[in-house]
C-alpha cells in the first residue's frame, strides 16, 4: 500500500511539472514527502486518498497566500481543524489550489499566481473561487479537495468542471484555520468525483469545534449510510418563476432531464415561489463586502507579503502603499464597495437595510422547507464561459451566482452534482437545497440523480 502511494504520487507530480495550468499555487516536495511517510502509519477513513488544499485554508508548514501578493510570504503555523482531522483519517494532502483572491470572484481570474483553465475546455473559466480545487479533481490530480464557500464557490466551479460541489449548513463543519472572507457566510466543504465521496468527507470533517463559537453543536450522522435510504415519496420544490428568462437553453434542458430521472425514483415536484430571490445578489454583495472590509483590515503588509520599501511621511501612507500593491483589483473593488456600505450616513440606508432583507430571505427558505423535502435548481444559468469573457464586467461576473448566493444569505446546505452535459460537451450542474443540518437528504438525492446517469 505504502510503495503504491509513493508510486502514484510521483506519477502526479510528474504530470504536475508538465501542465502550465496554474491549478495548484503550493506543492513542496521535500514537505509532502514527509508527510506521506508519518501518514503511511495510519489507519483512518482516508488512508491512501491523496487530497488538494484551497490556499485560504491553514495547513502547518505550508503557505497560505488566498492568492494575494499581501500574504505571499506567510507560512502557516498551525492546521485547520479540518485539516486536522484529515491527518487522523489518514488522508493525505498534495498541496494548496490557486483560487481567486482572497475567495472574491466567480472564474479563478482574478489569482495573483494566473488564472486557472477548465480541464474540460481550456479556453474556458473553471468557475470560482475554488476553480483550483474544483480543477484538481476534475483533472484527475487528486481524490478530493476542500474548497470554501461564500456565495457559491465551491457549487458554482463544480457545476462548470464537472464534479460533486457540497457546501455544508452554516456551523456543520468548523471554519477554525480558514482566512475569512465574510464570516457569516464563509463554510468549508468538500469537491469530488462522486457523491458518495463527498459523503466520505463530510463525515470526517463535521462536527462541533471549540476553537470556533460557530460551529454547531449537532449531531453528525453517517452520511455514507444515508445514501443506502430511497428517496421515493420525497418533494421537491422548484421556483419555476426564476428559470423563465437568463438561463441558457441548455441548462435547463439539462434540469428536465434531472427532474425526469428523479421522477422514476418516485420522487414528487412541486412548484414554489421564492419572491425575495430578486433581492439576494444585492443583499449579498452589500453584507458580504462590508464583512470583507472589516476581515482584511488586519492585512497591511508590515510583518510579510508586499512591503513599501521606500521612505513614506506617516503610518497611513505606509499601510495605504502596502495594500496598493498588495491587493489585486477585486478585492480592492469589494474593500471599497463595503467601506462604503459601512460608512456613517450610509450604514442605516445600506447594510442594515441588507440585514433585514436577509432575514426575510431566510425565512422564505425556512418555510419552504417545511413544506417540502428540498429545493432544485440550476446551480448556475449558463455552462462555462470564456477566459477573459467577464473579467472586465464586475456585474455580469456577479451575476454567474444569482442561483447560489441565497443559500449562503440563509445557512443553508446545498449540493452541485453533475446533470446531462450542455453543449459542446460542457458540464451543467444541477443544485439541491435542503433544510439545516439535513444535509443527508441532499446526498441521497445527488446520489440517485448520479446513479440515474449511469
Amino acid at each position: 500500500m505504502k510503495d503504491s502511494i509513493q508510486d502514484r504520487i510521483s506519477e502526479l507530480l510528474d504530470n504536475l511539472e508538465k501542465t502550465d495550468n496554474p491549478i495548484f499555487i503550493t506543492i513542496d516536495k521535500d514537505w509532502l514527502w514527509k508527510h506521506v511517510k508519518e501518514q503511511a502509519t495510519i489507519e483512518g477513513p482516508l488512508s491512501g486518498k491523496i487530497i488538494a488544499v484551497k490556499d485560504n485554508i491553514n495547513v502547518r508548514g505550508l503557505p497560505t497566500t488566498c492568492a494575494s501578493r499581501i500574504l505571499e510570504t506567510y507560512y502557516s503555523l498551525y492546521d485547520a481543524t479540518v485539516i486536522e482531522k484529515i491527518r487522523v483519517a489518514g488522508g493525505i494532502l498534495l498541496g494548496k489550489t490557486n483560487m481567486d483572491e482572497f475567495a472574491m470572484g466567480s472564474s479563478t481570474e482574478y489569482s495573483a499566481w494566473g488564472e486557472v483553465r477548465n480541464p474540460i475546455d481550456e479556453t474556458r473559466v473553471p468557475g470560482g473561487s475554488s476553480g483550483g480545487s474544483a480543477s484538481a479533481v476534475s483533472a484527475g490530480f487528486v481524490d478530493y479537495a476542500l474548497g470554501s464557500d461564500t456565495g457559491g464557490s465551491i457549487r458554482q466551479p463544480a457545476a462548470f468542471t464537472g464534479t460533486v460541489g457540497l457546501k455544508p449548513t452554516y456551523g456543520r463543519v468548523s471554519r477554525y484555520g480558514l482566512t475569512a472572507y465574510a464570516s457569516s457566510f464563509d463554510q468549508i466543504g468538500p469537491i469530488t468525483k462522486t457523491v458518495s465521496q463527498s459523503a466520505e468527507l463530510l463525515n470526517v470533517i463535521a462536527g462541533k469545534d471549540s476553537r470556533d463559537s460557530t460551529s454547531a453543536d449537532v449531531p453528525v450522522p453517517n452520511y455514507l449510510k444515508t445514501l443506502q435510504e430511497k428517496v421515493q415519496g420525497y418533494v421537491v420544490g422548484i421556483p419555476w418563476h426564476l428559470l423563465e428568462k437568463g438561463v441558457d437553453e441548455d441548462v435547463l434542458e439539462s434540469f428536465k432531464d434531472v427532474i425526469s430521472r428523479l421522477e422514476k425514483e418516485g420522487v414528487r415536484f412541486k412548484k414554489i415561489e421564492l419572491k425575495y430571490a430578486d433581492y439576494a445578489i444585492a443583499t449579498y454583495y452589500i453584507l458580504a463586502t462590508a464583512e470583507a472590509s472589516s476581515n482584511l483590515a488586519r492585512f497591511d503588509g508590515v510583518r510579510y507579503g508586499v512591503n513599501a520599501k521606500e521612505q513614506l511621511q506617516d503610518l497611513f501612507s505606509y499601510y495605504a502603499k502596502n495594500r496598493s500593491k498588495g491587493f489585486g483589483p477585486e478585492v480592492k473593488r469589494r474593500i471599497m464597495l463595503g467601506t462604503y456600505v459601512l460608512s456613517s450616513g450610509y450604514y442605516e440606508a445600506y447594510y442594515t437595510r441588507g440585514q433585514k432583507v436577509r432575514n426575510l430571505i431566510a425565512q422564505e427558505f425556512f418555510t419552504l422547507l417545511n413544506e417540502v423535502d428540498a429545493l432544485m435548481f440550476p446551480t448556475t444559468p449558463t455552462t462555462a464561459f470564456k477566459l477573459g469573457e467577464n473579467v472586465d464586467d464586475p456585474l455580469k461576473m456577479y451575476l454567474n451566482d444569482v442561483f447560489t448566493v441565497s443559500v449562503n444569505i440563509a445557512g443553508l446546505p446545498a449540493i452541485s452534482v453533475p446533470g446531462k452535459p450542455g453543449n459542446h460537451g460542457l458540464p451543467v450542474g444541477c443544485q439541491i437545497i435542503g433544510n439545516a443540518y439535513e444535509e443527508g437528504t441532499i446526498l441521497q438525492l445527488g446520489h440517485t440523480i448520479e446513479r440515474s446517469r449511469i
